[in-house]
This record gives structure tokens, C-alpha cells and sequence, in this order.
């Protein structure tokens, strides 16, 4: 009774200081309902889940990108742009319940003691993980730990009867965002980005620079599947490519002023040609870069139309490393094009629908879909283009989503895993002889020719996994598949970058990228220079 009495002396004594602090009412009137539930109800409470509940049931009422994320979620979320975790430094695939190092990372820790690519982790510490259907998120708390810490593995190796014991002192193991670097042709460079981290433009520099030595005068930046990253990593790899003096970006909310980047002095590929490829995964930092160069006329964008997202976000870190990602503005290009596609406040499931209403559209695979209302027309800067807003950027050269090559067949295979377990298992009976037939990657890629033999492997493996052969299907996926096994070979045999310089055979958007910069008048004609 007491314990009541003070509860109704408390709410009194509350609600009067709201009635007399109208700001504060609403604060208050949430702290009275989780009082009154942890203290009144009739069953045990977790107070922290119901404030964690509290908080995602505000945020859902919001625009999509407001979200909160509990310790866990947030170290996961934003180790990979910060640039570096603890760890033992491979990179590893989980096949048919075995973990394959796939690459050891050159001076890491894996290396350091004798780890090869090719070796099946079996046991961590005192744990199996082979056989055991372990999720790969609990494989990497067991092989992650804080640097100097030890965690002993036993590997199965080829060629070896016996299992391989390793102790490990795990280190600082970098993040890299640059996936691929290489001449497409004696003056065309690629470069691959996977995110806008923290190290990005570091390496984006170091891959400039190497390009350079081999001759490069034109650039190919490929940002799709890129879903973006940190602001001002976008803002400093736009700088790479743009004069001083040129708008970058400008955000703007209801309660931030307008706050505007602008180019500087220095700017390491500002003159030379340059493609952009995109599509409907590239997102936030992605579509600011690339809306960027589009309004100033420095380059071409090809692809398909871009994300759309274009909201702010201000981390909020909260005092149990959980954080709240809190939208505060809105980009807009140079142009004053908002990069945000519309949507509606408190329906986060109809916005995660639309790249499937796009597709349903058509817009994946027809320009003609997409419709911009006379509305949303904007003018480039440089040569007064007319490109457009609405949401994402529409890109210069629209490439159709191919889905010739695809099939029922092909999506199963894949899906199981089967395609790359059947280039592991190649490349693990086969390894060293490769290494010493295909001693440079443009030799492999001339020369190696994916067998009967591995695709007949392929169809066992398929119908093993009750997967139904269809010839018809299979016959019309089989260039492709072919393809993706000669690529995932080429990865773990020498690097990621010769898994692009191989599949971007069947990028469409790549390849008329090249026909793009080896065509100077029609790349003119494009950004609207006259002639």
C-alpha cells in the first residue's frame, strides 16, 4: 500500500510539472509509462528490452533510415568503414558446413605462422566447426579477439594425413574498400569500390598511382552494389575528380542550416576521361559522388537508376555502445537535385519493397519505365543537360538488367553454394600446377578453359543437392557458369582483382563503358560538349 501511495503521490507531483513545463510533457509522459510497467505489472520486466522496444517503435514511425542498434549490432555495422578489426587476417568461405581459407592476408597474423589458402579450419580452441552447421557470424567471434590475444586452430590440409596445429596471435587486421585495380586496356584503368570507409581515399590515391605508372589516361570507377558509407569519404574522392571551386554536396533539414561542401586545389584525376558505372545498389555516398560529377558534366554515368537514398544520418552513440542513427537532413546535388526517392513516414516495408516494384515495372530493364515528371528537371552546370531528380541518379547510359544468361538452374546452383564449391574444389587438387602453368593472370585468363570434367562435377554435385537437371536451362546458363567458376578460380588463386578483370566479360555496363572511352566524340557528345 505504502509503495502505491508514493506511486500516486509521484504521478501527481508529475503530471502538475507537466502541466507546468509543457515542453518537457511529452519526455515525461514516457517516463511515467516505463515506470509504471517495471514497477506495477503484474509479470517480471526487462526494463532494457522495453526501452530498446520503445526506441525502435519510434524510430519505425519515422522516414526508413532512422534505426537504433543494440552494442553488437553497432561494432558489426561499423567495423568494416572504420578500416581495420582484431583478428587472424584470412579471408574464409563456409561450404557444405567446412570453413576453406580462401586468402591469407599478406604480414597478417594467419601468415605469419604458415596458414595457406586451401587449408579447412576444423577446430578454434577447444570447439569443431567442421560438420557442425555452424552460423558464419559465431565462426567469426570465435576466430576474432582483441589484438595480442591467442586463439589455437587445427587445419586439414591437402596432401597431409594429419591435422595441422596452429597457435595465432591475433592483430590489427585492415579493412580494405577497393576490391579491384587493373588496366582494362593499354590507357583505360578500372578501379572497384565496395564502400566509402574511413581508408578509402588512401587507397583510392594508391590506386591512382599504380594505374598511372602503367599508362593510364582514363578511368573507370565502378560503384555498383556500392550502398555507401561516410559523407565526407564521398565528399574527398568527388575532390579527386572536380576543380576548385565546384559544389560538391549540400545537406539541409528542418532543424540543420544548409551546410555546402565545395572542391579544392587538389584533385588528382581532374582531366582525364571518366565512366561511373552504377545500379539500383548503389546508394547514399555513391549516388553524392556520382550526382556530383554528372552535374558539373566530368564524366558519364551508366547504368540503372540508383538507390534513392538520401537522408542524413547522425550517429548517436548511447551509453552501452548502442547507437541511434537519427535522420537530420536531406543531401541535394549541385544542381539541387534531393538524391531521396519519395516515401511515406512509418512504412518501412513498402520502401524495402521497391527495387521489386522497380523490377516489376520494368524499370530494370527499359529506360522507357522510368518516368520523371517535367517537375523534377534540372540543368547542368557546365553544359546545361537536362538530367533529373525524383530519387537516385538516372544515369547517362541506361544498361538493361540481362537476364538472358540466367535461369531456375543457375539460381539453385548458386544458391547451394555449388558453383563455388566446385572452383574450390578444382583449384584444391589442382593448385600448384596451376600456379606454375598460369604464372601471370592475363595468361590464365587467355589460356585456362573451365573442363567437361569440373562441369559434369557440377551436375553431380547439383543432383546430390536434389537440385533438377534441366537441360534447356542448364544449356543456356552454361557460358556464364563457366564463367563464374574461371573467376572464383582466379580469385583464390592469385586475388579479388582477377576475379573482376575476368567476370567483367558479362558486366554490360563495363563493357560499353570501354566502347564509351574509346570513342572520344561519342563520350563528348554524351556530357554535351560541342563539337
Amino acid at each position: 500500500m505504502k509503495r502505491i501511495a508514493l506511486l500516486s503521490l509521484w504521478i501527481a507531483v508529475t503530471c502538475f510539472s507537466v502541466v507546468a513545463q509543457k515542453p518537457d510533457m511529452d519526455a515525461r509522459k514516457l517516463q511515467m509509462a516505463l515506470y509504471a510497467v517495471t514497477n506495477l505489472y503484474v509479470d517480471p520486466t526487462d526494463e532494457g528490452k522495453l526501452v530498446e522496444d520503445a526506441i525502435v517503435g519510434m524510430l519505425e514511425k519515422l522516414d526508413p533510415h532512422s534505426t537504433y542498434t543494440d552494442p553488437e549490432e553497432t561494432k558489426e555495422m561499423t567495423e568494416p568503414l572504420e578500416g581495420n578489426f582484431d583478428g587472424i587476417g584470412i579471408q574464409f568461405n563456409v561450404l557444405t558446413d567446412t570453413v576453406y581459407v580462401i586468402q591469407v592476408i599478406p604480414g597478417g597474423p594467419s601468415e605469419k605462422v604458415g596458414l595457406v589458402a586451401g587449408d579447412r579450419i576444423v577446430q578454434v580452441n577447444d570447439t569443431v566447426i567442421a560438420g557442425v552447421k555452424m552460423k558464419t557470424t559465431d565462426i567469426m567471434k570465435r576466430l576474432r579477439g582483441p589484438k595480442g590475444s591467442e586463439v589455437r586452430v587445427k587445419v586439414k590440409r591437402n596432401g597431409e594425413s594429419e591435422l595441422l596445429d596452429f597457435t595465432i596471435v591475433r592483430g590489427k587486421i585492415p579493412v580494405h574498400s577497393i576490391d579491384a585495380v587493373y588496366m582494362a586496356d593499354k590507357s583505360i584503368g578500372y578501379i572497384k569500390l565496395n564502400r566509402f570507409a574511413a581508408s578509402s581515399t588512401d587507397e583510392f590515391k594508391e590506386a591512382l598511382k599504380t594505374l598511372d605508372k602503367k599508362g593510364m589516361k582514363k578511368l573507370i570507377l565502378d560503384l555498383q552494389g556500392n550502398g555507401g558509407g561516410y559523407l565526407n569519404v564521398a565528399i574527398e574522392l568527388a575532390d579527386e575528380f572536380l576543380a576548385r571551386g565546384k559544389q560538391i554536396v549540400y545537406t539541409q533539414g528542418s532543424k540543420q542550416k544548409r551546410q555546402d561542401a565545395i572542391s579544392t586545389a587538389q584533385g588528382s584525376f581532374e582531366d582525364g576521361e571518366l565512366v561511373i558505372l552504377v545500379d539500383e545498389s548503389s546508394a547514399s555516398a555513391s549516388e553524392i559522388l556520382s550526382g556530383a560529377v554528372q552535374d558539373w558534366d566530368r564524366g558519364v554515368i551508366v547504368g540503372r537508376r540508383t538507390f534513392g537514398k538520401g537522408l542524413v544520418q547522425r550517429p548517436l552513440p548511447l551509453p552501452d555502445g548502442s547507437m541511434i542513427r537519427l535522420t537530420v537532413a536531406r543531401y541535394y546535388t549541385p544542381t539541387g537535385r534531393c538524391i531521396q526517392k519519395p516515401y511515406e513516414k512509418g512504412k518501412g516495408e513498402d520502401y524495402a519493397h521497391d527495387l521489386i516494384d522497380r523490377y516489376n515495372r520494368g524499370e530494370l530493364m527499359s529506360a522507357d519505365s522510368i518516368h520523371f515528371p517535367d517537375s523534377m528537371k534540372y540543368s547542368t552546370l557546365a553544359n546545361g543537360r537536362t538530367v533529373y531528380g525524383g530519387g537516385g541518379i538516372m544515369p547517362d547510359v541506361f544498361i538493361p538488367m540481362d537476364t538472358t544468361r540466367y535461369s531456375d538452374y543457375h539460381r539453385d546452383i548458386v544458391a547451394k553454394g555449388l558453383v563455388n564449391r566446385v572452383a574450390m574444389n578444382y583449384l584444391d587438387r589442382h593448385r600448384e600446377e596451376l600456379g606454375k602453368t598460369y604464372k601471370k593472370p592475363q595468361v590464365y585468363k587467355e589460356k585456362f578453359v573451365v573442363t567437361d570434367e569440373i562441369m559434369n562435377e557440377l551436375k553431380k554435385m547439383a543432383e546430390d543437392a536434389k537440385i533438377t537437371f534441366k537441360e534447356e536451362e542448364y544449356n543456356r546458363s552454361l557460358p556464364l557458369i563457366q564463367l563464374q567458376i574461371k573467376a572464383l578460380i582466379a580469385r583464390d588463386l592469385y586475388d579479388m582483382t582477377e576475379y573482376f578483370y575476368i567476370i567483367n566479360d558479362v558486366n554490360d555496363s563495363y563493357q560499353e563503358a570501354l566502347r564509351i572511352l574509346n570513342d572520344e566524340e561519342r563520350y563528348h557528345k554524351i556530357v554535351g560538349v560541342k563539337q
